[in-house]
C-alpha cells in the first residue's frame, strides 16, 4: 500500500463509526530507577520518579480509534468506587463516550500496576473480579448494546476474560451483527473461541491460537494447521494470527495463508499491541476498505506502538506517513 492509499482509508475513517465491546482496564506505570537491593528482602528497590495513567483493555482499542478520528461507542462495566471515577475520566478526556458504560458496585475496576525501572517491567500487580457478568448488570449491557448497534460500521470485541464476554451477551451482539450486517471482530482470550462463533474475523497471538488446542505452535506447520482448524471450528470469515516480530498470517475461506512480515524496526514493548491491531483494521473496515488492505494497515500500526513502553494509540498523521510515497 503507498502512502496515498492508506490517507485516502483514513480519511474515511473519519466518517465512520464502531462499537468496542469488553473489559475495560486501568494501566497505572510508575516509572524508576534501581539503585540498591532492599535489606528486607533480595528485591530491587525501586526509586519512582514519575507514574503515569492510561486506559487499558477495551478502554484502549478505544482510545486507538478515536485518535484515528474515528466515532466510538465503549460498553463494559466499572465500579463505582475511585479507580472507576478515574478511569471513566480518563476515558472521557481522550475523547470516547461514556454514556454506554455500567457501573456495579459488587466489582472491582481492573487496575493493572506495572512497576518499571530502567526501561524494563520489574513486576505487575492485578486488581480485578472474577466471574460472569449477570442479572441485572448483563440485561443493562444488553439493552444498551441493543441500542449502540443501530448505527456502527463495526464492532470490535476485546475479551481480557474478565467477566463482561458473556455467552449470553455474544448471542445478542451475534444476531445483531448478522441481522444488520455488521462486521464482527474479536480479539479473543485464550480457552474462550467458543463464544466467537460466526465472527468476520478473530485475531488470537500464536499463545492464544495454539492454546485452544492445547498445543505450542513450534513450525510453520503447526501455524497452518490450528490457521486452518480455528476457521472451520469457529466458522469464522477470517482467523488473522499476530507474530510478534515474525509478523502476522491471515487465513480465510478458499484463500491460501497469507503472511504479513512485521513493520517494526525495533520491539520494545508489546504490551496494547493487539488493542492496536483491531482497532485499525476495525476502523478501516468500518471505512469499506479491504481486509488485506485493513490488514496492512493494522500491521503498519503495530510496529508504531512495539516501540514505545506501555500501552500507546497511533495517530493518522503518524499511520498514514509511515506509508512510501
Amino acid at each position: 500500500m503507498n502512502r496515498e492509499r492508506s490517507k485516502e482509508i483514513a480519511e474515511r475513517m473519519k466518517n465512520s463509526s464502531v462499537a468496542v465491546i469488553g473489559d475495560i482496564m486501568l494501566d497505572r506505570y510508575y516509572w524508576g530507577l534501581v539503585e540498591r537491593i532492599s535489606p528486607e528482602a533480595p528485591v530491587p528497590v525501586v526509586k519512582v520518579g514519575k507514574t503515569d495513567v492510561r486506559p487499558g483493555g477495551a478502554a484502549n482499542v478505544a482510545w486507538n480509534l478515536v485518535s484515528l478520528g474515528v466515532e466510538c461507542s465503549l460498553v463494559g462495566v466499572l465500579s463505582s468506587g475511585p479507580r472507576g471515577k478515574e478511569l471513566q475520566n480518563l476515558i472521557k478526556e481522550l475523547g470516547v463516550k461514556t454514556d454506554c458504560l455500567v457501573e456495579d458496585n459488587s466489582r472491582v475496576t481492573t487496575e493493572k500496576i506495572r512497576i518499571v525501572a530502567h526501561n524494563q517491567q520489574v513486576v505487575r500487580a492485578d486488581f480485578e473480579s472474577e466471574g460472569d457478568i449477570e442479572g441485572k448488570i448483563l440485561d443493562k449491557l444488553i439493552a444498551i448494546v441493543e441500542k449502540v448497534l443501530e448505527d456502527v460500521g463495526a464492532v470490535v470485541i476485546s475479551d481480557y476474560g474478565k467477566g463482561v464476554v458473556t455467552e449470553k451477551l455474544m448471542e445478542t451482539i451475534r444476531r445483531l451483527c448478522v441481522e444488520r450486517s455488521i462486521p464482527l471482530l474479536v480479539d479473543p482470550k485464550e480457552k474462550r473461541f467458543s463464544l466467537y462463533h460466526g465472527s468476520y474475523i478473530v485475531t488470537p497471538n500464536l499463545n492464544e491460537a495454539g492454546g485452544f488446542y492445547n498445543r505450542r505452535i513450534r513450525s510453520e506447520e503447526d501455524l497452518v494447521d490450528v490457521g486452518q482448524s480455528l476457521l472451520e471450528d469457529l466458522e469464522a470469515n477470517a482467523v488473522l494470527v499476530t507474530r510478534g516480530e515474525e509478523g502476522m498470517t491471515l487465513f480465510s475461506k478458499g484463500q491460501e495463508p497469507c503472511h504479513f512480515p512485521t513493520m517494526a524496526s525495533g520491539v520494545y514493548d508489546v504490551t496494547g499491541a493487539g488493542d492496536t491491531v483491531i482497532s485499525v483494521l476495525a476502523a478501516a473496515i468500518a471505512a469499506k476498505a479491504g481486509l488485506k488492505e485493513s490488514i496492512e494497515l493494522a500491521n503498519m500500526a503495530a510496529g508504531l506502538v512495539v516501540r514505545e513502553l506501555g500501552t500507546a494509540a497511533v495517530t493518522v498523521k503518524e499511520l498514514v506517513s509511515s506509508f512510501v510515497s
